[in-house]
């Protein structure tokens, strides 16, 4: 019994883990039920978390500044070895959203295109006419 208590010490409750990543409770919550990081629970239902999470946690932002989904992200925590670096096996995975994110701009260009289009038309001879045309 001594032993699960020395255990529970040396685990992190949620608001320590959210302290030492920058991360809302509520987002670490978010996380385990995503299945992006693991928690155990104390005798009183607590999160409790290894140490470990916290570098999980460094990693998933890292992964959700870069856009990826937290489906995509589940796929790719096996890839992370070292922080901040991912390995080989990550490199598909973040193909395909790069060609994702390349065709979502095209679309962007091409409407942004259409919308500066419909402006100059429908305003002959205006300043705003002349801005735009000359963009």
């Amino acid at each position: 019994m001594a032993s699960a208590s020395l255990e529970d010490a040396q685990l992190l409750r949620v608001g320590d883990l959210a302290a030492r990543t920058g991360t809302s409770p509520r987002m670490l919550r978010y996380y385990e039920n995503k299945g992006l990081i693991e928690a155990e629970r104390s005798s009183s239902g607590q999160r409790l978390f290894d140490p470990a999470a916290a570098d999980q946690v460094h990693h998933i932002r890292m992964l959700l500044a870069a856009g990826l989904p937290t489906r995509a992200i589940s796929e790719l925590l096996g890839c992370i070895h070292d922080p901040g670096r991912l390995e080989p096996c990550a490199v598909p995975l973040l193909v395909d959203h790069l060609r994702a994110y390349d065709s979502q701009i095209a679309e962007l260009v091409s409407t942004r295109e259409t919308l500066q289009g419909l402006i100059v038309s429908s305003t002959p001879g205006s300043k705003l006419s002349r801005d735009f045309a000359s963009q």
